[in-house]
């Protein structure tokens, strides 16, 4: 344990007279033992006042129980005088020294603290953790551990800056220095102390690794008076913002700390700062797990069914999607606030996609559940597929957000293949559709489709159909079996698109050729791994 020596009696004095808590007064003679600030706040009080009645001339410490190396310490150095006693119009005000030092203590023993406005208080007590974890355990997640954060007022950093100037003069009398990143930090004094007691109450450890999030954000309402000084002096450090509701955020206040000089600083803000008039509020206690990945493979009988809602200036065009039809089940399972849908390429509301299916990935935003067995899965995979005859799903399984990225590796190497009833306007016989059997590797032109012209960039894309296989049906009809490279714009293939796609099977035949039907046959992507079903 770090412990107080007879160099931090006169800062120890000092702070407890202008209104510091014990807690905040440990952070400013750098100790960093974490089990000291978790001792109880009046040991704390009761330890401080036997610290300053002891014999000036001994080292005594604050507890003795366990030694750990200090984390901060105090450099002792010669330093150049700063600015003299300042006044609130520039300058340090002068601190009556505790001649009553029961008094003085008794008093800052109740009042909210002049620098932590009672986060070092108040909220570590046994009643404000229970009121966390009642919130977490009320939001039934499923967790193995946790990782905490805190959010505070900005106008924290502005009264530490000015107890720090505080201290460092009272130091500097001493021939001592005080570089502002030896204080312990708030957050981390408060987690310190908080910590344990979460783990404690919630029955699982702490882990700054962990994917579930227990979030509290403290906000006071005297913010923007204390700030608005800052604002005149550093008027670039503070812009508004449209999802800000305050100017003053956090990381606009620190940058106008490290802008403003000194003198100016001191001539705007009390130092010491002055004792609050409010306490600190939680606004809001928040729980939130991280992203769980579904994947699998889909496949769509349809003709009538978009891949994703098919929404056209605010209407809705089609009841459903393949999106929406997986998800949702997914949804009411994990019980997660929402949903992002990906796949490996899509199909036109009416193709279907057939043989082995689709990949696809869904990541659930904030599942309050998150732990299922592969029977389980196996179980949800049959409830999808038990509720709509318009779509199926295989291979589904957890999968982790690495691992959706092999789904979009290669896409424009894989290859896909497709099945197409082809109408030709002129009469045909098997003889004339033969010769496309041969053709291999044949290199096409691809200007940006019209159909898609509204959404995508023009551009002329090279693709390669490596090989065709005709199916002759009728004098005006056959079916064409091709594998292609994947992006390759299968019905203008067919039609020629107004010649946008060169060479095409309406140029090969010397006829006018459409497509009546097509069916993604495959989509030759080795994911997810294909399972046992």
């Amino acid at each position: 344990m770090s412990s107080l020596t007879e160099k931090d009696r006169p800062i120890v004095q000092l702070l407890l007279n202008t209104g510091t808590c014990p807690r905040c007064i440990l952070r400013f003679c750098c100790v960093g033992s974490q089990t000291l600030y978790r001792h109880p706040y009046k040991d704390l009080m009761k330890d401080l006042k036997e610290f300053l009645k002891n014999n000036q001339e001994k080292e005594d410490t604050v507890c003795s129980d366990v030694v750990d190396p200090p984390c901060k310490r105090i450099r002792l150095e010669h330093t150049e005088e700063g600015p003299g006693d300042l006044n609130h119009n520039g300058a340090l005000q002068q601190i009556p020294s505790v001649n009553d030092g029961n008094t003085a203590m008794e008093d800052s023993a109740v009042k909210v603290c002049n620098v932590c406005l009672g986060i070092l208080q108040e909220f570590c007590e046994v009643d404000f953790v229970k009121k966390v974890c009642q919130k977490v355990n009320s939001a039934d997640y499923q967790f193995t551990s946790f990782v905490f954060s805190v959010s505070l007022p900005p106008q924290l950093s502005v009264r530490e800056r000015a107890a720090w100037l505080l201290v460092k003069q009272e130091m500097g009398k001493l021939g001592l220095s005080l570089a502002k990143d030896d204080i312990v930090q708030l957050k981390e004094a408060y987690k310190w102390i908080i910590h344990p007691q979460l783990s404690e109450e919630l029955g699982v450890p702490a882990d700054g690794k962990s994917l579930f999030e227990v979030s509290v954000v403290f906000a006071h309402p005297e913010t923007e008076d204390e700030c608005r000084f800052l604002a005149t002096a550093c008027p670039d450090c503070f812009k508004p913002a449209k999802n800000k509701q305050s100017v003053f955020t956090r990381m606009a206040v620190i940058k106008a700390l490290e802008k403003i000089k000194e003198e100016d600083f001191l001539k705007h803000f009390p130092c010491p700062p002055s004792s609050p008039k409010n306490l600190c509020v939680a606004v809001e206690i928040q729980c939130n797990n991280g992203a769980v990945f579904v994947a699998g493979r889909y496949n769509k009988y349809s003709r009538n069914l978009p891949q994703t809602p098919w929404i056209i200036d605010g209407e809705r065009k089609l009841e459903s999607s393949v999106e929406e039809l997986i998800s949702e089940h997914l949804m009411a399972e994990f019980k997660a606030d929402s949903f992002n849908f990906s796949s490996s390429g899509r199909e036109d509301v009416d193709v279907r996609t057939l043989g082995n299916g689709r990949p696809f990935a869904i990541e659930l935003v904030n599942p309050r559940r998150i732990r299922f067995t592969a029977e389980e899965m196996k179980g949800l995979q049959q409830t999808i597929n038990n509720s709509s005859d318009k779509i199926q799903v295989r291979d589904l399984q957890l999968v982790t957000r690495s691992a959706i990225g092999r789904m979009k590796e290669g896409e424009e190497e894989k290859t896909k293949t497709y099945s197409a009833l082809i109408w030709t306007d002129k009469a045909i016989q098997k003889e004339d559709i033969a010769f496309l059997d041969d053709i291999k590797e044949l290199k096409l032109d691809q200007k940006t489709p019209l159909r898609v012209l509204h959404r995508r960039p023009l551009a002329v894309r090279c693709r390669i159909i490596h090989t065709m296989q005709s199916e002759y049906i009728d004098e005006h009809h056959f079916r064409l079996h091709l594998k292609t490279q994947a992006g390759t714009y299968i019905k203008e293939f067919v039609h020629g698109d107004f010649g946008r796609t060169k060479p095409n099977i309406g140029s090969l035949l010397n006829r006018t050729a459409d497509i009546l039907e097509l069916d993604v046959e495959s989509v030759d992507v080795d994911w997810p791994p294909t399972l046992d079903n």
